[in-house]
């Protein structure tokens, strides 16, 4: 393995001072045209790389980005952040990505981990019991944008799809199409913007003179495996003869939804109606295609990256007041296919 060449070295090789060499490299101090030329082509030709955390240590601004989201793995965090790399890349500004797969304690320690490499700002999707250690970025005036989620009572910038807007017309959707007993399917997980999808709803059924049932909602534990949450998502429907439409609050349980319906060897929409949360390649192919709410990735991103890097850029902007909540998109397809009554 080649042997990364340092200041020290390239002071060697041109035959100049340490000092000399750290002053072209950052930019400093008054030296000749042909003395510059001379260091930063051997520094380029040898592949010099400075030490980034030296750098901020030295400077105060490590041009990094710490992005710290559910799974970076997973569709739409991914889309997101291809999109926030390819925005902050335009401000010479690089990213170091972190997945919390929910898990409270990563959450923590990944926060922990990106302060110590002195990052310049924070992109975060906010989960419950990380409020105290996101608050102190803040308080010690490190820019942060919440992505996907928020804190209610706490003013950080936010960028996310109206949840509670976006469950309210899927449930306008299926009683447009005549259907009136409506089940939901949702994660078992304390996240706000999984609690707006189920308050906007419950708000749709009141609006539409439905009745609610508890027993028509089914809470399918996080971490459950597919095999074990389609179960769970067949018994549930299995029960509940009445129901006509339901709606998953995520596109992993609506997929396993998909599965379960498939193994009662039910018709979509004849014998139940589907819409699920976030849109992607499965429900436009998966017959007869399923309905979904399409979230504004693009948007969603290019907004939460242009916040925190006006934060970065201006410390005079007062983004704590910021709460966009950007609507979704209704994608019809035949799985909610008008209800045909005897």
């Amino acid at each position: 393995m080649k042997k990364k060449i340092s200041i020290k070295d390239i002071a060697k090789l041109t035959d100049t001072s340490i000092t000399t060499v750290s002053f072209v490299l950052n930019g400093k101090g008054r030296i000749s045209k042909e003395i510059s030329k001379k260091i930063l082509d051997v520094a380029q030709k040898n592949g010099y790389e400075p030490n980034r955390m030296a750098v901020g240590l030295r400077t105060g601004v490590s041009k990094v980005i710490g992005l710290i989201v559910e799974n970076i793995g997973g569709p739409f965090f991914g889309e997101m952040a291809k999109v926030i790399e390819e925005e902050a890349e335009k401000d010479g500004y690089r990213i170091i990505y972190c997945s919390t797969n929910n898990n409270l304690q990563k959450g923590k320690d990944m926060i922990r981990m990106l302060s110590q490499q002195l990052v310049d700002g924070y992109i975060i999707t906010p989960m419950k019991g990380l409020e105290k250690e996101i608050q102190s970025l803040v308080d010690n005036e490190k820019p942060v944008v919440l992505i996907d989620g928020y804190f209610p009572g706490i003013d950080i910038p936010h960028v996310l799809v109206n949840n509670y807007e976006s469950a309210y017309s899927a449930v306008s959707c299926f009683v447009k199409s005549g259907y009136k007993n409506i089940g939901l399917v949702t994660a078992d997980l304390g996240l706000v913007q999984l609690n707006d999808r189920v308050a906007g709803y419950k708000a749709a059924l009141t609006d539409h003179h439905l009745k609610e049932n508890n027993k028509m909602v089914l809470k399918v534990p996080f971490d459950v495996n597919k095999n074990d949450g389609a179960a769970l998502i067949k018994e549930f429907i299995g029960k509940q003869k009445q129901m006509d439409a339901i709606f998953f609050t995520t596109n992993y349980l609506g997929t396993m939804g998909l599965q379960s319906i498939r193994d009662l060897g039910l018709s979509i929409p004849d014998d139940l109606a589907v819409i699920s949360f976030d849109d992607n390649e499965i429900f436009n192919l998966y017959p007869p295609g399923i309905t979904t709410i399409q979230q504004p990735t693009y948007e969603i991103a290019k907004s939460a990256i242009d916040i925190l890097m006006e934060q970065i850029n201006s410390r005079q902007l007062d983004a704590s007041k910021i709460d966009l909540q950007i609507p979704s998109k209704l994608i019809e397809r035949g799985s909610t296919a008008a209800k045909i009554t005897a």
